[in-house]
């Protein structure tokens, strides 16, 4: 046997095209434009680029996209009166600032200071309490993407035993907390592993379903995982780089000896990856129905 590949290239495609739809919709019958600005500090080459690939996609989608570049010594306050203006923007419908930031800045401040309607990473706290209560929120843009990709490739998530490797806010906790829930790709039942868990490969042998986000090239392997079990391996580890000067990067999960037990895989790079900025625009998209009062 050998794994159906879960591409969240396409996946993120099908998407993305029905957000076009939406938002086309949106101007035609309601004069409605969602607004997304980026705000990066300093000159990080990988958040450059993470800024760039977010704005063409809004672009692309026909969302409004502004994007702000700092110095590097921008201080906090200027910062701060920054997010406070786009707060107060009627244009804008989510403020994206850019991780990380210089380290003279307090990032959970400036994260803190952006207006929860706005925000549409998800890591404000009032988005993640509401997030744990399973109240309407922005979700977090990997796990949202992750319930995405079992939903719309048929992966069964109710009672379902599902191990999450990886505990960040990020990824690990959000998703924990998302398939425990009475919704779609929900109703499973969750164990939320670590680097620190004695026995892992106790733990995954049981798993119907492996959520792998915790760093580790590889970490999981064939033997520690039952025949069927649906990966999503949200790792992305630069393990070496080509003869051309590309990164070679690698999962968290043996992709080559896990898919042949396994019913569903993802990929890395092509899985995860591809999810999250697309999950963004979504999120950007019900901010701004929610503040026109369309929700």
């Amino acid at each position: 046997m050998s794994a159906k590949i879960i591409s969240g290239t396409e996946i993120a495609k099908a998407i993305r095209d029905e957000l076009k739809e939406e938002v086309a919709g949106l101007k035609e019958k309601h004069n409605v434009v969602p607004g997304l600005v980026t705000i990066l500090v300093g000159d990080n080459p990988a958040s450059q680029s993470y800024v760039s690939a977010k704005n063409k996609t809004a672009h692309a989608l026909g969302i409004n996209s502004e994007q702000v570049t700092l110095p590097a010594d921008t201080s906090e306050q200027e910062l701060l009166a920054l997010v406070a203006k786009y707060n107060q923007d009627p244009k804008i419908n989510g403020i994206l600032v850019q991780l990380p930031l210089p380290k003279h800045i307090n990032e959970t401040k400036v994260l803190y200071a952006i207006d929860p309607e706005k925000d549409v990473d998800g890591f404000h706290p009032v988005n993640v309490g509401k997030m744990v209560l399973g109240e309407q929120c922005y979700l977090p843009c990997t796990p949202h993407g992750i319930l995405e990709l079992l939903s719309r490739s048929g992966v069964k998530t109710s009672g379902a035993e599902v191990v999450v490797i990886g505990r960040s806010n990020i990824v690990g906790k959000p998703i924990a907390n998302l398939m425990l829930q009475k919704r779609p790709a929900g109703d499973a039942t969750v164990t939320l592993c670590h680097t620190r868990t004695k026995d892992l490969a106790a733990h995954t042998k049981r798993a119907d379903i492996i959520i792998a986000a915790v760093g580790v090239p590889k970490m999981v392997t064939a033997d520690m995982v039952k025949d069927g079990v649906a990966i999503i391996d949200v790792g992305v580890n630069r393990i070496g780089m080509s003869e051309s000067g590309k990164a070679i990067l690698a999962g968290d999960v043996d992709f080559e000896a896990v898919k042949e037990k396994a019913s569903f895989i993802t990929p890395v790079p092509g899985g995860v990856g591809p999810m999250t900025i697309t999950m963004l625009m979504k999120n950007t998209v019900q901010a701004a129905r929610q503040a026109a009062g369309l929700e």
